[in-house]
């Protein structure tokens, strides 16, 4: 107190005054100083962990599924080479025709790496190891992990091995694409299964529209298919180089088959019955870098994610828009992803390494293409499917189930019916009953002959999308949502069926007498709520097992199946858990 108050009792009082002053200024000071030094000292250490490198290691081997980690392989003994063939073998089995090999890894994950001789002697055997197993091999990338003593490079390898499985013409894969109006789907599927740039008045899409008015719009009102396929070494074959979808097929080791969905709010229900009935591997949102998230875009993602289709983001219309536009854009999309509904992990594809490695993590990662078609095609090729082969196995154990999703007449050939088989084989000349009709029967059917991506073949197994040529079958007895099953089967055919649902957004309450449009798979019809069980209504976020009736006709329904349901701006989501007959509704 000496050093603030020199000037005696006089001066004391403003002595007091200023040391007040004095301390604030000098804590403000300090706290300036100290929020500096904080500040610098975190941007040195996120500057420091900005060069750091990667940690080492991968995650351990799996003993299941398609991915091999293998120190190195030089010169094995014939014994040894014999082994891991037939682990090849394995391998290629849990991926359905398709393999991931890393070199210069251990079966910890430890990323050792190999001397140049090392890696080529290695990929030499492996070579060596398709060629005995009848499939090809494709250097994905190399990346330095190391080095020795001398400064020579250490490096671990990504290789990519395909085959097509003997009971099999080709690998496939089906794609929706969804987005917002104007967002350049269209275009876009032109472009990579054309092979021909647009002019930038759209001509890339005009072999995908189906209807006049879409061709006059611009603007897709229907479900139209494309296909893209990729050769045994990973390279494109679409219309450039074959002239029909059968020269495509008989070239492609590997088919994606894209399903162009509607944009426009006004067609939302076409878009969601591809979703549900089409069943799609993976989904491929597009936004467009100019416009950003706009209209239907979160509605669309919203879909896929409350139907659990694994979803990648492709932003189009980059050539047309600033760097910062597009970098708007891509934080957008990035904000829109970590949020909680979403929890993804958004991973920016810039390079061809960015998209081997998107392509083969993707099951945590949502990835977003801010440009270029050669990294899209590269994410596509390597695109694993998400099933294996045990899983595939035991839907071809059981009875033949097809989802009738489309109805045709074709001249001299009759009636023909498009879509997806749920389970079992089908083969031609097979007999099977389709139904339910308004009465809840089945009709006896015989299958003529089968379709995949517009060229013949006789077999169809689970999970593959055909049409089914029926002959002259009267086409006014058939609707969207039937199934053709197996005699064998005893179909649950109902009007009444309980659901436990979450409804996601109502503008006031659901209750007892709402009417919605329901979603189960192929099945798209009105429905009325029945009862709310232990509630009276519901409120957006609440669940709750709800009764509901099929207003028109009877459907086929299996428990478990998921349902999706929406009335103008009701939505809700859930899973079918019960099948009620009339005389058990009516009873209770």
């Amino acid at each position: 107190m000496v050093d603030l108050c020199p000037g005696g009792d006089g001066g004391c009082g403003g002595g007091k005054k200023t040391s007040k002053r004095s301390r604030t200024r000098r804590s403000k000071r300090g706290r300036r100083r100290r929020s500096k030094k904080n500040n610098n000292h975190k941007n040195n250490n996120n500057n420091n962990n900005k060069n750091e490198t990667p940690p080492p290691f991968l995650p351990p081997e799996a003993e299941e599924g398609n991915i091999e980690y293998k120190l190195k392989l030089v010169n094995p003994t014939q014994y040894r080479f014999e082994h891991l063939a037939t682990q090849l073998k394995w391998r290629l089995q849990e991926g359905r025709g398709e393999a991931v090999y890393q070199i210069g890894v251990e079966d910890n994950g430890l990323l050792v790496g190999l001397s140049q001789a090392d890696m080529a002697a290695s990929i030499g055997t492996l070579r060596k190891m398709a060629d005995k197993v009848g499939a090809d091999i494709t250097l994905l990338r190399e990346r330095q992990v190391d080095s020795d003593a001398d400064g020579s490079a250490r490096k671990i390898a990504e290789v990519l091995v395909r085959k097509v499985p003997d009971d099999q013409q080709f690998l496939d894969l089906r794609v929706a694409v969804l987005g917002n109006v104007d967002s350049g789907k269209s275009t876009l599927l032109g472009v990579l299964t054309q092979g021909e740039l647009d002019n930038g008045r759209g001509r890339a899409r005009l072999n995908l529209f189906r209807h006049l008015h879409e061709i006059q719009t611009g603007r897709t009102s229907s479900i139209s298919f494309e296909i893209l396929g990729f050769d045994s070494r990973g390279q494109v074959v679409n219309y450039s180089d074959s002239r029909s979808a059968e020269e495509i097929c008989e070239s492609s080791s590997k088919m994606i088959t894209f399903m162009d969905l509607a944009g426009h709010h006004k067609y939302l229900k076409t878009t969601v019955f591809g979703l549900t009935s089409y069943c799609p591997d993976f989904a491929m949102l597009v936004v467009s870098a100019n416009t950003g998230i706009a209209g239907t875009t979160r509605e669309h993602l919203g879909l896929a994610m409350a139907l659990k289709v694994p979803i990648f983001i492709a932003v189009s219309k980059v050539d047309v828009c600033s760097r910062g536009g597009v970098e708007r854009t891509l934080r957008q999309l990035e904000r829109l992803l970590k949020q909680p509904g979403c929890n993804k992990v958004p991973l920016l594809v810039h390079t061809a390494d960015d998209a081997v490695a998107a392509a083969q993590q993707f099951a945590p990662a949502a990835c977003v293409s801010g440009k270029g078609l050669e990294l899209l095609k590269v994410f596509l090729n390597i695109l694993p499917p998400l099933s294996n082969s045990k899983q595939q196995e035991e839907l071809m154990q059981q009875l033949t189930e097809f989802q009738v999703d489309e109805i045709y007449s074709v001249p001299d050939v009759g009636t023909v019916v498009g879509g997806t088989l749920y389970s079992g084989v089908c083969r031609e000349g097979e007999r099977l009953a389709v139904g339910p009709t308004d009465e809840g029967g089945f009709l006896r059917v015989k299958v003529l002959s089968i379709q995949r991506n517009r060229s013949s073949c006789r077999l169809l197994r689970a999970g593959q999308a055909a049409t089914l040529a029926l002959g002259n079958l009267d086409r006014t007895l058939l609707r969207k949502g039937m199934v053709m099953v197996s005699p064998k089967m005893k179909p649950t055919v109902c009007r009444h069926f309980e659901a436990a649902i979450v409804l996601l957004f109502h503008a006031g309450t659901f209750r007892r007498g709402s009417q919605v449009t329901a979603h189960v798979g192929n099945v798209r019809q009105t429905a009325v709520v029945q009862r709310v069980h232990g509630k009276d209504e519901l409120r957006t976020g609440e669940r709750a097992v709800v009764a509901f009736r099929f207003l028109k006709h009877p459907e086929y329904l299996r428990t478990g199946a998921k349902l999706l349901f929406r009335e103008g701006v009701t939505k809700g989501i859930g899973h079918v858990t019960r099948l009620l007959t009339a005389e058990h509704n009516q009873n209770h």
